[in-house]
């Protein structure tokens, strides 16, 4: 377990100082993994997380074609219409990208809406890092409040046997969709605060783009739509969304090649994925699945169980706080997956409801995230779309936004979950 431990960290530090090479150490490491004989031969598909990576490249291919369309440059022009200056833009994609996520994958928000972002910004000429961090880390937020936001969110749900409203109304009280959206508002003022010198005017133009195809927004649309109809289909696939995605890009190449009545039109949406991000993605799968085969993630989870020492509210901050850490470094679907157990241990050697034990750790689980560039799928989907226009992201670009937003996420949600089902 050290020698895992040993190499989890370093290869962490190195992404962190050498954000260039992200993808390249990501994928070095997950092969010293594999060759040291610590992610076993038998681990290592059940350690790729597929559905993502599909998801990713079939999103991607189908934005492609949107943002060819100039539906992203119209979407902007109505924003723009809709607000008074740079900052309250920022904000306003921001709650969209959350509105959004709340029902569909946080990473297949952040393609959708991160070239929307991108048209606002060459048309106001600002610089767009801060806005696609703003929105990478809302939809992160916005996973927790549904049912279907987000996987760990399902994993809890099928812990709790909680159906969609459960999460706006469990057991007589408000649900954990109530302290998300708290979370949501507050950490909305914090990004008004972080965009404040953000006050340029943004000029009124009577003249709106003018979309050359409605098709590729058709398909966005549909994208979102069975993504949330196959949410709610029990027993499926871990692939299933992946597969949506692909499916519907590949609708997509089809009708570009027969519009454009050439082969060639396949191939600018297949350049457009980004496979260092996919790349990034999968060393990261693998050093995960590393150090959760060597026990790190069961010794971390049951670690936390001890530190309450039978007292309930202790236990349930020590799970929130630890939570928001290691879900800055670590994968939270596996996390998630080894602590919902233990949890279901603690109440029943407690003989205590777990409800608040559990929402802590969706919660923080959740958030944590949004520490780091690299702390959730999003983020790094978020930064591998602005590596591709040209913009390097340094960590301290992310933890001025990230870091703020996070805490002013947490607390909010941390007070109203023990209020409503710690008392």
């Amino acid at each position: 377990m050290i020698p895992a431990i040993i190499l989890f960290a370093v290869t962490y530090v190195l992404m962190l100082v050498f954000s260039k090479y992200r993808p390249i150490i990501a994928i070095a490491s997950g092969l010293v993994f594999i060759v040291s004989g610590m992610l076993p031969l038998n681990e290592i598909l059940p350690s790729i997380d597929f559905n993502v990576l599909l998801m990713i490249a079939g999103t991607m291919g189908t934005v492609s074609l949107f943002i060819e369309s100039k539906m992203p440059s119209l979407l902007a022009d109505l924003i723009m219409k809709k607000v008074p200056n740079v900052m309250w833009a920022a904000v306003a994609m921001s709650l969209f990208a959350g509105v959004i996520s709340a029902f569909v994958d946080n990473v297949a928000t952040v393609l959708m809406v991160a070239p929307v972002a991108l048209e606002i910004c060459r048309k106001l000429n600002t610089n767009p890092v801060p806005f696609i961090i703003g929105v990478a880390v809302s939809s992160n937020l916005q996973g927790a409040a549904t049912l279907v936001g987000d996987t760990t969110a399902i994993m809890l749900g099928s812990a709790l046997d909680m159906s969609f409203m459960d999460f706006l109304w469990f057991k007589g009280k408000p649900g954990i969709f109530f302290a998300v959206e708290l979370g949501a508002l507050i950490s909305a003022i914090i990004l008004a605060v972080i965009f404040r010198k953000e006050k340029g005017a943004i000029p009124k133009s009577t003249e709106m783009t003018k979309v050359t195809d409605y098709v590729p927004s058709v398909l966005l649309l549909g994208t979102i739509v069975v993504l949330i109809i196959a949410s709610f289909i029990p027993d499926k696939p871990e692939i299933t969304n992946g597969v949506i995605c692909c499916s519907i890009m590949a609708i997509g190449l089809v009708y570009s090649v027969l519009r454009k009545k050439k082969l060639s039109a396949v191939l600018a949406p297949i350049k457009d994925i980004d496979f260092e991000t996919i790349g990034l993605l999968l060393g990261l799968f693998l050093m995960i699945g590393g150090i959760s085969a060597q026990g790190v993630i069961d010794a971390a989870a049951n670690l936390l169980a001890q530190f309450g020492g039978g007292n309930i509210f202790v236990l349930y901050t020590v799970i929130v706080w630890a939570s928001v850490l290691i879900s800055a470094f670590i994968d939270n679907i596996p996390y998630v997956a080894t602590m919902l157990p233990v949890i279901a241990g603690i109440a029943t050697t407690l003989n205590i409801d777990p409800t608040v034990l559990y929402f802590g750790l969706l919660s923080g689980a959740t958030l944590g995230g949004n520490c780091t560039p690299i702390g959730a799928s999003a983020n790094i989907a978020g930064i591998g779309i602005l590596r591709k226009e040209g913009y390097t992201v340094k960590n301290s670009d992310f933890f001025k936004i990230g870091i703020p937003f996070t805490f002013a996420a947490i607390i909010p949600a941390y007070i109203y979950i023990w209020i409503f089902y710690g008392v």
